[in-house]
């Protein structure tokens, strides 16, 4: 397997992990919300992940980033992670996908 293949796999048990979390104030989980901007991740597997949340006033928002930031680093091969949370662009309901918009009733 190539060194491409690998990172593809273990950026897709990310995303997996990311939809286990849930924002706590609505019923979807972070990845469908739009609030992963990015995931990156170098040759040592070490991961960075970009993320917003729904207000910058959340009060559960150290709660969410530990559990992003926990759920990450239990996938077996991942190192270290980083978490970079950025409110610029701020989120907007725009940035929900298809399937979010299904479940929250706007499609």
């Amino acid at each position: 397997m190539t060194q491409e293949d690998e990172l593809f796999i273990l950026e897709s048990t990310i995303v997996t992990t990311l939809k286990t979390i849930f924002d706590p104030e609505i019923p979807v989980n972070i990845y469908e919300l739009g609030l992963i901007y990015k995931i990156d991740i170098d040759e040592y597997n070490n991961v960075e992940i970009t993320m917003t949340l729904t207000s910058p006033n959340c009060p559960m928002a150290d709660d969410l980033i530990q559990e992003v930031r926990d759920k990450v680093k239990g996938i077996e091969k991942v190192n270290r992670v980083t978490i970079d949370l950025v409110f610029d662009p701020p989120w907007s309901q725009d940035m929900l996908s298809d399937e979010a918009k299904l479940d929250l009733g706007l499609l």
